[in-house]
């Protein structure tokens, strides 16, 4: 049986804390608090300029919405003043690496434990978030989540804010005319490995050439080939320890032949996984891979849930032969970059603190990454929204199936676009199983460094 990440995972704050107990432990850590609350408040009484550089994740890539933000954090800290930076996907690394070379880092970075944690924070450069996580507001973070932000000695570079766990979406109108609504569950919106490539195969047969593609252009919504690749069969992308990559199991190598193999799921390297999602909305295909709740809830082309033409998205948990699917999750958070300046790292850690604990805040905050809190006592975040229904779906059927956070993984930089190079490979005709040695072999090489 696959372990998933987020399965049982439903304590209330309430109920962690009294487990907990009181006493003298319960004073020491309210002192604690309270000093560094106090800490917090005196540094947040200098004036001081902090850089904040965000990746895309959902509104949180959008100016308009970032600055009602930081507009709410200067009524409450007016000497802080933040500068935004808006980075993206294909060429946000490209400029922070630049700027750590010319040490002109941002202060703050909003981002996943893959770059804050296993990439810059490996790397000495991020700052030990262990005061933050010592606060009461974070005694109820996942403990998955925490471990994900947790380095392997211990440090804490990352703070998280929102999670997500990472799906797959068919178009509805072409799965009727093709009579392949039968081989989905669309009550647990789950569907067996059989089954997906049968409704494949007669989505095919119903004239639709392009059903699926395995895009690989680069490392863009790779989340999604991974998650399609290790539940066809149950493999795994790396071993349990997050020691080394296991790309080519038997597993794995089958799943990735049974791809080769169907029709209508096609290799395309002049695309990446944004691209999928824009060929999927037009009609050109009948699913994505590359999906989750804030694709379903966006409405910047029309209505949410809907492809331009009108045709009602569903969205799928990825097939599996087992019935345990593990969607690949996302989690999303904060690290600060030592710049040597101790005021902007007390600064910048009230500015998180701020985002994701301050109680009139911390809802906006999560609401504008599209995404879900990463602690269970934060709740009502839709209610009264007009994805209140879409995000409970979401939230009661794709997030339980969240699976290992293997992104930690040593040597992770070169195993994601050994990843999409593999895909290349086997797309113009290479072996599946030499080309998933191949991949195994550099991976781990880039891990054992």
């Amino acid at each position: 049986m696959k372990k998933l990440l987020l399965t049982g995972l439903t304590l209330t704050a309430a109920g962690m804390l009294a487990a907990c107990g009181g006493g003298k432990a319960e004073q020491t850590s309210a002192a604690a608090d309270s000093q560094a609350e106090t800490k917090q408040e005196a540094q947040a009484g200098e004036a001081t300029e902090l850089s904040l550089w965000t990746y895309p994740v959902g509104k949180w890539g959008d100016a308009a919405t970032v600055d009602g933000i930081i507009k709410n954090f200067n009524e409450k800290y007016p000497n802080i003043k933040v500068s935004v930076e808006y980075l993206d996907y294909q060429n946000g690394d490209d400029q922070i690496n630049t700027a750590i070379e010319g040490k002109q880092a941002p202060d703050i970075v909003l981002e996943g434990p893959e770059r804050l944690v296993a990439n810059w924070g490996a790397k000495g450069l991020m700052v030990d978030l262990k005061d933050l996580f010592e606060k009461d507001s974070a005694s109820d973070i996942y403990d998955p989540v925490k471990t994900a932000c947790k380095s392997p000695s211990g440090e804490y570079y990352e703070y998280p804010a929102f999670m997500v766990a990472h799906c797959m979406a068919v178009n509805k109108t072409m799965f009727e005319k093709a009579d392949a609504l039968q081989y989905l569950d669309l009550d647990t919106h789950t569907w067996t490995t059989e089954n997906f490539l049968k409704a494949v195969q007669a989505v095919y047969d119903s004239g639709q050439q392009n059903v699926g593609a395995i895009y690989c252009s680069s490392q863009g919504g790779d989340q999604g080939t991974r998650a399609l690749v290790n539940n066809l069969y149950s493999g795994t992308f790396t071993d349990k320890e997050h020691t080394k990559y296991t790309v080519d199991s038997a597993e794995n190598v089958k799943a990735l032949q049974a791809i080769v193999d169907q029709a209508g799921l096609n290799f395309d390297p002049s695309i990446a996984g944004g691209d999928e999602i824009t060929l999927f909305r037009n009609g050109t295909l009948a699913m994505a891979f590359c999906w989750n709740a804030s694709q379903q809830t966006n409405a910047d082309n029309g209505p949410a849930g809907k492809t331009n033409a009108g045709d009602e998205i569903i969205p799928m948990l990825f097939p599996s032969d087992d019935g345990a699917t593990e969607l690949c999750g996302g989690i999303w958070g904060y690290g600060i970059f030592d710049n040597g300046d101790a005021n902007k790292i007390e600064a910048a850690k009230t500015f998180i603190d701020f985002v994701c604990n301050d109680e009139a805040q911390v809802k906006e905050s999560v609401k504008a990454s599209g995404f879900f809190p990463v602690r269970p006592s934060v709740t009502g975040v839709y209610e009264g929204t007009e994805t209140a229904d879409t995000m409970k779906l979401f939230e009661e059927k794709f997030m339980p199936s969240m699976g290992d956070y293997y992104q930690v993984t040593k040597g992770w930089t070169t195993a994601r676009t050994e990843w999409w190079n593999m895909l290349q490979r086997i797309g113009t005709g290479g072996d599946v199983a030499t080309e998933a040695a191949t991949f195994t072999t550099n991976a781990n090489a880039a891990a054992a460094q």
